[in-house]
């Protein structure tokens, strides 16, 4: 008993004289909190050298991708020989898998001693102090290591993708371009910061979307997803420096104190909301911002695993961390709502009339995201996580599966290909593990997170439970039909000689097919969620009947491979309208980008006619007063100095009246 207390007031003391006196192995550095679930609170201040390095060096981890775009330059550039870029694709995996190590020891030391923030001073102006931080949290670490995670599968994978691809080493630079803004924006602990990292993951798409620059529909949808995610970059812009200028601090900490006392006039909330809002909402591909993920399927399908699956997790962890911000206005909220219904329910009815299998994905995409806006603006944290994960493993699977396809058929429209079932196995199954995880087919992942769901939903809003469970059959039925036209049947022309994929592709897709199953153990090992089965029966009967009915619709759904369009007028109309996606893209060009145009025509006008004519005026005057002045010219000194004396005298005068 005598040394167990003599432990403790050592560590009380220890405790103490953290709090009172500064780190002095790293001056630079300060945890601004602790929070422990150990019986004796210890700080990470004062654990052992071996647990404390980790936590210390966490500033590492978004710089290990940005490193791999570095060391790629070299083969990218062409000072290497371009049949020798493998080695570049080797470094980025070694650098990634390094951070995913990296990142799981620092997740170990925080579910055993707590988190903790990181933060080095950076700019201080007059009354604004910028610091670099990142936050230690249990969120933060899980989506860290989803997002290494999977990279780390995709780069793999996109060995055995892009193998014969000459211009590997400049792909895989932009991948680790890509991760290590996706880690910082999830490791991120202040506004300017996460702003600042979301810009570099607009630039890291819009390179990768428009990696074969020499086809013009990849150049048209790279240009378009950039100019689409910056219109909401723009305004997210303008809601950091409004709320700089309100709050004068950018720490989310910070944020959330000032957030409570709130100070702000309505008017003021709801515009500072819309426009943190904005940003996310491009990022996570939903309406009216969200063709640009259509579009970025004309890229390299190794990026669009990341893209469909972690990418729009960034947008979302984002919108979770200024949550309690947006409460300020009630109107905010509610636009989170509509923006949401509208995404899950529209992009899952779009999804069902897409022929292209890509766009099938990108399009349920923006449906499941649109699920988690809605758990976010209903202040329901922890159900926003639980759907980001799950889809997450799930969507990545299943590009990984067509992706398989694809690279096996060289064909993207559905009805083109069948009878792949027997012919790739291991694809076959990826895309039925992925498809069961998303759908919420019992006992996986999704299943939990859905089944949480509806019995949250069902206290705070029945009718968002009715959207979730709607959203649910649609994206099952969306799954059956793509399943049925891709891998059952007879085969077709481009899927005759189709074989199984090399095993560098093959590998990640089985391992990520674990993963997906074992999704329910890994969310039940976390603490937070430890009433995760903590639901009614009804809530499970209604996730799976929703699932049930979604698949038994899509297997008896007539499809026909000869027609792609329907012979019947009226069901071909709506068929049109949602292949179309509402013709959402013909109304932004007739409003919108007409609009635009025309300010720009007539931009043109006026600087052609009015201030082009102005200018040659003048100019036109002087050359022709020159050219009379000359003839003039007398040689008389006397008579130059009279000309110059009468033209101040004109000048001064005029200027004089001016003022008067």
């Amino acid at each position: 008993m005598h040394s167990v207390a003599s432990d403790l007031d050592t560590t009380t003391a220890a405790l103490h004289r953290v709090h009172k006196e500064p780190l002095k192995s790293v001056p630079a550095l300060r945890f601004a909190r602790y929070s422990t679930t150990s019986p004796i609170p210890i700080p990470l201040a004062v654990l052992t050298s071996e647990l404390s390095l980790p936590i210390q060096t966490a500033w590492l981890i978004p710089l290990y991708g940005f490193s791999g775009m570095l060391v790629s330059l070299p083969w990218a550039c062409g000072a290497f020989r371009r049949d020798a870029h493998r080695p570049a694709a080797y470094l980025n995996i070694l650098l990634t898998l390094v951070a995913f190590a990296h990142g799981s020891l620092i997740f170990q030391q925080v579910i055993q001693f707590g988190p903790a923030d990181l933060a080095f001073p950076w700019l201080t102006v007059a009354d604004l102090e910028l610091n670099i931080s990142f936050s230690l949290s249990l969120t933060n670490l899980v989506a860290l290591e989803l997002i290494t995670g999977l990279s780390l599968l995709s780069q793999v994978y996109s060995l055995g993708y892009m193998d014969k691809e000459w211009a590997l080493a400049r792909f895989f630079a932009l991948l680790g371009f890509f991760e290590g803004a996706m880690s910082g924006v999830v490791l991120s602990d202040s506004l300017f910061q996460s702003y600042f990292l979301l810009e570099m993951l607009t630039l890291s798409t819009y390179l990768l979307v428009g990696f074969w620059y020499a086809q013009p529909l990849v150049v048209t949808a790279a240009r378009d997803a950039f100019l689409t995610k910056r219109v909401g970059d723009v305004l997210l812009l303008m809601g950091v420096v409004a709320l700089c200028a309100y709050s004068g601090v950018m720490g989310f900490n910070d944020l959330y104190a000032w957030a409570a006392q709130d100070r702000l006039s309505p008017l003021a909330a709801t515009l500072l909301s819309l426009g943190l809002i904005a940003g996310p909402t491009g990022k996570c591909a939903q309406f009216p911002m969200h063709l640009w993920l259509d579009e970025a399927m004309e890229g390299p399908n190794p990026a669009s695993i990341l893209r469909n699956s972690v990418v729009v997790t960034c947008g979302a962890i984002v919108l979770l961390k200024v949550m309690p911000i947006l409460q300020l206005s009630p109107i905010a909220i509610g636009v989170m709502l509509v923006i949401g219904s509208i995404s899950a329910i529209g992009g899952s009815l779009v999804a069902l009339a897409q022929v292209d299998i890509k766009r099938t994905l990108s399009y349920s995409t923006t449906a499941q995201l649109g699920l988690v806006f809605i758990a976010i603006a209903l202040q329901i944290p922890v159900l926003a996580l639980l759907l980001l994960f799950t889809h997450a493993v799930s969507k990545a699977l299943l590009s990984m599966s067509i992706g398989g396809v694809i690279a096996s058929t060289n064909c993207q429209d559905i009805t083109e290909l069948g009878g792949l079932g027997s012919r790739m196995p291991a694809t076959t199954t990826a895309f039925l593990v992925g498809g069961a995880g998303l759908v919420g087919f019992l006992p996986l992942g999704g299943f939990l997170a859905l089944a949480q769901s509806i019995e949250l939903l069902s206290v705070r809003s029945v009718p968002y439970m009715a959207i979730f469970l709607l959203t649910n059959a649609l994206t099952a039925l969306g799954l059956v039909r793509v399943f049925r036209h891709v891998f059952m049947g007879s085969s077709l022309i481009k899927s005759r000689r189709a074989a199984e994929v090399n095993w560098q592709m093959a590998l990640p897709m089985v391992a990520l097919s674990v993963i997906v199953l074992i999704t329910p153990l890994m969310l039940l090992r976390l603490e937070s969620l430890e009433g995760l089965l903590a639901f009614p029966i009804w809530a499970a009967a209604l996730v799976v009947s929703s699932g049930l009915v979604g698949l038994v619709v899509g297997a008896l759904l007539p499809l026909s491979k000869a027609w792609s369009r329907s012979l019947n007028p009226v069901l071909r109309w709506w068929q049109d309208l949602l292949a179309y996606d509402f013709y959402t893209e013909r109304f932004y060009r007739l409003t919108i980008v007409n609009v635009v145009a025309s300010f720009s025509r007539l931009a043109y006008w006026f600087d052609r006619k009015v201030v082009d004519g102005l200018l040659n005026g003048v100019a036109r005057f002087s050359l022709s007063s020159a050219d009379s002045l000359k003839l003039s010219v007398s040689g008389q000194s006397q008579s130059y100095v009279l000309t110059v004396l009468v033209a101040i005298v004109l000048f001064l005068t005029s200027v004089s009246w001016f003022l008067t």
